[in-house]
Formats: structure tokens, sequence, C-alpha cells
């Protein structure tokens, strides 16, 4: 079989074309403090700064060896351009959501209108075109957001669970202005440089909200961002966290390339709850990739190949203060197998 580029063998690889062997990528974040003492470029900077956050996502590839370069590093970058309170994150921890803007139809209606040449949005298009213009020949670059569930929940609040089952039209309002806005900042990563998209929904779980709410109030929105991924030739990876076992049937019909599941997922399980969506993941990154020896990741590495997974990789974001000859071991196993 032919050898391609790392590029072309992950183009591959998620739409279940034959490839010469596993690609070795994170769709989770990918940013450690070995990687920043590395490279020079260190959270909180590197969420703010195109140049610093381009040199970082570098990092994952230079010093790591993942086969692709993947930006952002956190998901409160949206929230935080529609005016969400963020609390900052330190060298080794990310920023988080603590505050809401949104709790009517005239809330949303206020929200319309933005430029998507402001605030960090715009920082991590310019990154994604500094790594491009750089690897995109060769590499993939992936370009990462906050699903559009998930978003809503940040400009809502805690009240957005129950919006969704005692307030319908608000809640399918709020979805198409989250979705809307999705696909465009997809379309800017994109027009920027970005060649896989990956959607991280955190909260969008069929097992959280039941797959009658999952499919009114996710499967639509989440298929809006992936045909227009499709229309330009554009993989989509959704990851959503948690035990998603029951609802990978459902998950996958919005018409994603892959599905990245989490470390409380049996991987055999899953392959076998999907027709055609790949399945990605899914090692501990807290009980085995941070906290584990490079033997014991290779162990249960195999493990999971064995499971027939489609891509090995992280079950969710990796820790900031992960080893990396740890993440090396995992790297190692991926691009010595083959399907």
């Amino acid at each position: 079989m032919a050898e391609y580029t790392p590029k072309e063998r992950l183009a591959r690889a998620l739409t279940g074309q034959p490839v010469d062997r596993m690609p070795a990528v994170s769709v989770t974040q990918t940013g450690t403090v070995d990687q920043m003492e590395a490279c020079g470029a260190s959270w909180p900077e590197a969420n703010y700064d195109a140049q610093q956050m381009a040199t970082l996502a570098e990092a994952g590839h230079t010093v790591v060896g993942f086969e692709a370069v993947r930006v952002p590093f956190d998901i409160t970058a949206e929230a935080e351009f529609f005016g969400c309170e963020i609390k900052d994150g330190t060298k080794e921890q990310q920023p988080s959501v603590i505050g809401h803007v949104v709790s009517s139809m005239e809330d949303i209606e206020k929200l319309k209108g933005y430029d998507l040449n402001d605030g960090r949005i715009n920082v991590v298009c310019d990154a994604i075109k500094i790594l491009a213009d750089k690897y995109g020949d060769e590499l993939p670059i992936m370009g990462s957001m906050i699903g559009p569930f998930s978003l809503a929940q940040h400009i809502n609040g805690d009240n957005w669970f129950m919006e969704i089952m005692t307030n319908e039209e608000f809640g399918l309002a709020l979805m198409e202005f989250t979705t809307e806005f999705s696909v465009a900042y997809a379309k800017k990563m994109v027009d920027n440089g970005a060649d896989t998209m990956v959607i991280i929904d955190p909260t969008a779980s069929p097992q959280l909200i039941g797959n009658e709410f999952y499919e009114k109030f996710v499967v639509p929105f989440h298929k809006k961002v992936c045909d227009e991924m499709r229309e330009l030739n554009v993989a989509t990876v959704l990851h959503v966290c948690g035990d998603t076992t029951k609802g990978l049937g459902v998950m996958e019909t919005c018409g994603v390339d892959a599905i990245s599941v989490d470390q409380n997922v049996d991987a055999a399980t899953a392959v076998g709850n999907v027709k055609n969506a790949v399945i990605i993941g899914n090692l501990d990154p807290v009980n085995m990739l941070w906290n584990q020896t490079p033997e014991a990741i290779r162990e249960e590495s195999q493990k999971v190949l064995d499971a027939g997974i489609g891509l090995l990789a992280p079950g969710c974001g990796i820790v900031s203060k992960t080893p990396t000859e740890n993440l090396q071991a995992m790297v190692e196993m991926a691009k010595s197998h083959k399907y």
C-alpha cells in the first residue's frame, strides 16, 4: 500500500478509506507544561496571542510527535466573545466560564450582528493561518470549537437544561443562534487553513438529556455544522464527555465523520454501536496518560487497538502536567498500528 503524508493519512482515516497505518493525533486539547517549557509559549498568554498559540500548538508536533497541529486549548473563547464572564486560567489550568448573558429572547436579539474579527475568535483564526502557512501542505490543521449546545449552556447558564424541557421556543431559538455562529466560525477557520473540524460539545449527551431531547435540540444543529463542512471537504469530529455508549447510534445521525469517546466508554462496544462514524479514543487522560508509566500506556493502548478503535487518542483533553514521554508512548503505539 502507498505511504501517505500525515495530512492525507488522517483525511483518509476519518472518512473510512484505506491507509498504510494509523495516524497519531489528539483531537482534544494538546497543550502541556513540558511543551510550554520546550517552546517558550505558555498559558495563559498562549490563549490570547496568535503567535504564542501557534507556537504551543506546533510543539504538539515537534516535541510530542503528534501528526497534526490543533488550536485552541480551551472551550471558553466563544462564550467570552458574547460577553460571558471568564475566570482566568494559569500556566497549568484552563480558563472557565463563570457568568452568563442570555435569559430571554430579547437577550438573544442583542447578541446578533457580531463581528468574527473581534476577540479571541479572531486570535484562533490567526493562529490557524500561521500554522497553515507553515505546515498546511503536510500536516492536518485542526480547528476546534465548542459545540452549539454547550455554547448555549455557557451563554444561558445552569438553567439551560430546564429551559429545553419547559421552554421549547426559547431553547430552539438559542440553538438556532449558537449554530449560526458555529457555522460562521467554522467557515472562518477553514478560510484560514483548517482542514479538520473538531466539535467539543461536552454537555450535549444523550445520557444527560435523553434521546428525545437530543434528537430535537442537538442532532439537527450538529447536522448543520457537519453539512456545511462537508461542502468544504472538511472532515468533522464530535467529542462529547461521559458514557455515551447507548447514545452513539443517535449521535452519528448528524452525519459526523468521527466520534471521540472518553474513558468511561468501552471501546469495542462503541465500535459496534455505530454504522459509519469512526470511533476515536479513549485512553484515560488522568489515571493513564498523566499518572502511569510509558509501559503501562503501551499495554493499555494495545487493548484499545485490539478493540478495533479507529484512532488511538486521549479520552478527553490532555492534562497540562502530563509527561511528554507518556504521550510519546501513545504516539508510538498509534504509528505502529496497521488496520
